[in-house]
């Protein structure tokens, strides 16, 4: 068999000589029917191969490989992507076969009826060189199937005479010089896809696997863009990688290793796999040859690292060097080395390229940035390029045993062009005919290119090549002894390809694909015009990309609707549906029916109508009507929209007033403060108060999620008492008011009213159901009603009874209402009234549904059903952490939330400093948690097996909640514990030291029952202390408060985070201990806010009691890692159990 390097640049110079001779470039071109039916005035054959062509593979093949090609065909597991086709006898085929193991390049050529060249990917292929199974498969797929015989089939005089013997050795004579001819210009291709800006950069992707049983630890990568592919083989990925080989993955991964490849963020991953793989790869390529072990104490095995950083360390040295036979000094030279190459004049007709190097006189060592050129005891570092260029040609003289390549004269165009350039002063000219040699030179190629559309809507472009006053089709024959410029043809036809064009009728490139069509009309055209002579027809020119735009919107407020006019975009109504589906899908274009095109990367305008649509709930149609009707409360979203857009917005006075008003959340001169409030409100108090009362104005509702301790109430008091004055001194009808809030905070609502608002008549719905009956139905006696959450429910039929409508209705710490199916969310939004405030710290606890239940109590409907939600923001946010999303979520609500924090508004609070302490289980305790862990730790995975994270819960958290208590003290878990706690011992010392030093102490537990423990220790220590649980009655919780800020000796007040975490002021503390991490971060930082809040003078210090190596370590950094969701909304923090995925929840009881 030839040699396997063996490629005719003359099958690349066919493509442009013949009119049969042409490259077609299989690129799902089989499913456009128009394209199969092309007339080349071919007669229709069945036989696109010659039989004797396909036998002789056959043979050479095992009668295995056989069965396998045509089962390989028969799955349809080859895909041709590229034929240069002459006749049956001479053509060449590329193709990918879907194996296995991966994907594999295969190309076989033939020329004069016999085989020339084969090359195959695959094992089997590089160890024998021969025939493998995907060869043949590839040869059989292309002759059998009818596509191919139609397009390809044919014959002719000039191709069908017969082949003399004399034609058969000038093929063979001028064999090298096309081998030579091939290696250089695929080296050229190559070069020229390295050059090639990737269109997506690749990502390589790092997994890391844990063995639990075995504590291994190993890492594999993925790599691609959307579709990732596993590496399979590290070292062959290193080699492609140091070649920069081009490689296929997959039919949609296929591209040149070099480092410039891969995405910015993927190179410290790459840079780490190219050391490890260069280890694996020489490690075991020593194992193989030596079958010992694979390091060796006595030497060192030099990788191609090592080459390198050996070569530099003796660098100018000489140094001894053993080979099987001798022994030898060598010297290390940091230069390449003088190989001359000339070119003779041969004969009459011929030159030839000779050498006179010795060619098996020298060696070649690969390094990874050199390689390393051993001749003469002279070890010579090179580069790459040297490689690539002289060593290249060296090469070519050494594997065919010869001291000359022989070429006819006429084809010195191929040689000046292609391989002359690269070897520059190291090619020279003896003796040869300068005049004569002139005659041979190419020619320079000029192109042109005439565009245009034809019936389908498809770019077509007749392409003509011209040398001097010679003009021709690249796809026609032509009797013309010019020299050719071969390389600058292929070149040139190869960026067409590179396009997507495709050989259609008439000898002309038709583009199909609407993708390749918008990149060439939006960026490639460009180069075309720059390189070559661009010509285009009055219907090319008229097609269009057109980049939508909105030049004016029409805003104004009639009859308290939102009147909105965009009719002013200049899209097609009944494309516009299409079009924003499109782009909403993240496609780069749209094409509309008349072959425009629509460009939706990057838009403004569609932008605006996808936020639009979105955050209205209102179809594209309506949209652009030209009269679109909206809720008022749209107002605020609508002109957040609007500013990003450049458009001309014209307002109505109407309109401008009301976001001026509710955006400034500035003190505003339209409010005064009422004159019956007896508080001196602070800056952000005043504007709290002035946006309060501009979203009374518009009856819209509103959060206002100021901090903990930042006086809240006394806002929302201010804004009463302001309607009342009002309606008082305007003699109109008073509305009554209600608050709802939880039950410990309904007679601290009394107290402020009475604190600040003193006027008012207030009203806390308790008692008896009798006695809450009579107090409801005489609610309109007094200027505020208070309830609970759990009374309302309860009650709710008697307020529908009354039939009420409500001037202001109040939730505070509406967390209470963030699950829309609890009783207390359904019953609040029964309540009829004019306008909804919600008050909370903390509007988003565990997850957006949470806001969107608060937002349908103060606004119902503005963030649609839940189900929509869910669809357009909570699942893409939580999920999918879809940014677009969270910013459209975020304009939508953050008019109607206001959200300030101490740090920013409380300049003047002490500091507040949190700091965990740690500590250790020993003894009997450490031993009770290990033997527990176990035993939990199967029983969650038993149980999640069976049932799943979603009906395990219960489960779950009370083999959680038993280790938790086993850190606090055993005690509370195992009756008859009489051993010690590690982490009460703790406390007690903290406490003790924190009394000595005039500290009083807020000591907070998720357990009450851990308080029998802690008093029993307080109580041996001396320590006056208070303790408030869930168990305490209303009346006395505002007596123990009192009791604690007031009395100096009672240093320390015992209070469970769910009883006493919200709605008391304790100011009189200046410590914070919390005994263990509850899984809810928000309810500690409520709790640690009883004590900093305004009126706090002290600096404040929290301990958070954490143990090792426990449950507790773990909650903790989970409540760390789960905060980011709410951070990015409100700044409020999230983590339950219910939100864990099943690997969390396995994590928790390692």
């Amino acid at each position: 068999m030839e040699n396997k390097n063996e490629f005719s640049l003359h099958e690349k110079r066919k493509y442009a000589l013949s009119k049969l001779d042409f490259c077609y470039i299989i690129d799902n071109c089989w499913k456009e029917k128009k394209l199969l039916c092309l007339n080349f005035g071919m007669e229709e054959k069945s036989v696109v191969i010659k039989d004797v062509i396909l036998d002789e593979l056959k043979s050479a093949a095992s009668q295995e490989d056989r069965e396998q090609a045509e089962e390989i065909v028969r799955n349809r597991s080859v895909t041709i992507t590229k034929v240069t086709y002459h006749d049956e006898s001479n053509f060449s085929i590329h193709g990918v076969v879907k194996g296995h193991h991966g994907d594999y390049d295969t190309y076989i050529s033939a020329k004069d009826g016999e085989i020339d060249d084969l090359r195959c990917t695959c094992p089997d292929y590089e160890s024998t060189y021969g025939t493998c199974r995907h060869i043949l498969a590839t040869t059989i797929e292309f002759n059998n199937n009818s596509n191919y015989a139609k397009l390809f089939a044919g014959s002719n005089e000039e191709n069908t005479q017969t082949i003399t013997k004399s034609k058969k050795i000038n093929n063979e004579k001028y064999r090298i010089y096309r081998q030579m001819i091939s290696t250089f210009y695929e080296e050229e291709q190559l070069h020229a896809e390295k050059g090639t800006i990737q269109a997506e950069k690749i990502k390589l992707e790092p997994v890391m696997i844990y063995n639990q049983n075995s504590k291994d630890v190993k890492v594999e990568f993925k790599i691609g863009n959307k579709q990732m592919y596993k590496i399979k083989n590290l070292p062959e990925f290193y080699d492609r990688m140091q070649s920069k080989a081009k490689f296929r993955y997959g039919l949609k991964l296929d591209f040149v290793h070099t480092q410039d490849a891969f995405e910015d963020s993927s190179i410290p991953a790459l840079n780490f796999l190219m050391k490890y793989a260069e280890i694996i790869k020489y490690t075991n390529e020593s194992a193989d040859k030596y079958y010992v072990s694979v390091l060796n104490n006595s030497h060192i095995v030099l990788t191609s690292t090592g080459m390198d950083d050996f070569f530099e360390a003796m660098n100018g040295q000489e140094i001894a060097m053993e080979t099987e036979y001798d022994s030898e000094k060598i010297k290390f030279i940091d230069s390449e080395p003088e190989i001359k190459f000339n070119i003779i004049d041969k004969s009459k007709s011929e030159y030839a390229v000779t050498t006179d190097e010795d060619i098996f006189a020298y060696s070649v060592i690969k390094g990874k940035e050199y390689i390393y050129f051993l001749r003469d005891n002279k070890l010579y570092r090179c580069s790459y390029k040297f490689e690539n260029t002289v060593l290249k040609l060296l090469n070519i003289f050494r594997i065919n045993f010869i001291k000359e390549i022989v070429f006819r004269k006429d084809e010195f165009a191929d040689f000046y062009s292609l391989i002359m350039p690269k070897l520059g002063s190291d090619i020279e000219l003896n003796g040869v005919d300068q005049e004569e040699l002139k005659r041979y030179m190419p020619k320079e190629l000029k192109v042109k290119v005439y565009l245009d559309y034809n019936p389908s809507n498809y770019i077509t472009a007749d392409v003509k090549f011209s040398y001097d006053d010679i003009e021709f089709s690249p796809f026609e024959k032509i009797d013309s002894n010019i020299p050719r410029n071969a390389i600058a043809e292929s070149q040139t036809l190869d960026e067409f390809k590179n396009s997507g064009f495709m050989l259609g009728a008439d000898n002309k490139l038709v583009l199909v694909n609407d993708d390749k069509i918008y990149e060439f009309l939006k960026e490639g055209i460009e180069y075309y015009i720059s390189h070559f002579e661009v010509l285009a027809t009055e219907a090319f020119r008229s097609k269009q990309i057109k980049v939508p735009k909105i030049n004016s919107i029409g805003v104004k407020i009639e009859n308290n609707l939102l009147n909105v006019n965009l009719s002013g975009i200049d899209l097609e109504p009944s494309e516009i549906e299409e079009i924003m589906k499109r782009y909403t899908l993240k496609k780069k274009f749209h094409r509309l029916k008349n072959g425009d095109f629509i460009d939706l990367s990057e838009n403004e305008t569609l932008d605006m109508l996808s936020k639009l649509s979105e955050g209205t709930g209102t179809s594209y149609k309506e949209l652009i009507s030209g009269d679109l009707k909206l809720p008022v409360y749209r107002s605020l979203y609508l002109d957040k929209i609007l500013k990003q857009n450049d458009a001309v917005i014209k307002q109505s006075e109407s309109y401008k007033q009301l976001i001026d008003d509710v955006y400034s959340r500035q003190i505003s001169e339209n409010y005064k403060l009422p004159e019956g409030l007896h508080a001196q409100l602070r800056e952000y108090q005043q504007v709290g108060f002035d946006w309060l009362k501009t979203l009374d104005e518009y009856k819209l509702g509103g959060i206002l999620a100021d901090d903990m301790g930042l006086g809240k109430t006394v806002q929302v008091l201010a804004v009463i008492m302001s309607y009342i004055e009002e309606t008082r001194k305007n003699n109109e009808k008073q509305k009554p008011i209600i608050v709802v809030c939880p039950s410990s905070l309904c007679l601290n609502w009394k107290e402020e009213a009475s604190k600040f608002t003193p006027d008012l008549k207030t009203a806390v719905i308790s008692g008896s159901s009798e006695e809450r009956s009579e107090l409801i139905k005489s609610i309109p006696k007094f200027d505020i009603a208070i309830t609970s959450y759990d009374l309302l429910k309860r009650d709710i039929d008697i307020y529908k009874e009354c039939n009420y409508n409500f001037r202001y209705i109040i939730a505070d710490e509406a967390q209470y209402i963030k699950n829309n199916n609890t009783k207390n969310a359904r019953a609040i939004k029964e309540i009829k009234a004019d306008t909804r405030y919600a008050l909370t710290g903390t509007p988003i606890e565990n997850s957006l549904s949470e806001l969107w239940s608060i937002f349908d109590f103060i606004m119902p409907g503005y963030l649609f059903t839940y189900n929509k939600f869910k669809i357009n923001y909570e699942t893409p946010i939580s999920k999918e952490q879809d940014n677009y999303a969270m910013t459209k979520l975020k304009a939508m609500i953050e008019p109607f939330v206001l959200r300030r924090i101490k740090e920013k508004v409380l300049t003047e609070l002490p500091e507040k400093t949190i700091t965990v302490l740690n500590n250790e289980m020993e003894g009997e305790q450490r031993d009770l948690y290990v033997s527990y862990l176990k035993s939990a730790k199967k029983e969650a995975k038993e149980e999640l097996e069976e049932n799943g994270v979603a009906n395990s819960q219960i489960k779950i958290l009370a083999l959680l909640m038993r280790l938790r208590q086993i850190c606090c003290h055993p005690g509370l878990f195992i009756e008859n514990y009489n051993g010690e706690s590690s982490k009460l011992n703790q406390c007690i010392e903290i406490i003790k030291d924190a009394v000595a030093g005039g500290h009083k102490i807020l000591l907070f537990s998720g357990y009450s029952s851990m308080f029998w423990y802690l008093e029993k220790a307080l109580k041996q220590e001396n320590i006056q202390y208070l303790k408030l649980t869930g168990q305490t009655k209303v009346d006395e919780r505002m007596n123990l408060v009192n009791q604690f800020n007031n009395d100096d000796s009672i240093k320390v007040f015992l209070i469970s985070l769910k009883a006493g975490g919200t709605g008391l002021n304790l100011i009189g503390a200046d410590m914070v201990i919390h005994y263990d991490p509850w899984w809810n971060l928000s309810a500690e930082n409520q709790a640690t806010d009883r004590t900093y809040r305004i009126g706090q003078k002290r600096n404040v210090q929290v301990y958070k009691l954490i143990t090792k190596n426990s449950i507790e370590e773990k909650i903790y950094n989970l409540q760390e890692r789960k905060a980011k969701l709410a951070d990015d909304m409100l700044s409020t923090k999230e983590t339950f159990i219910s939100k864990l995925s099943k690997d969390e929840i396995m994590n928790l009881f390692e």
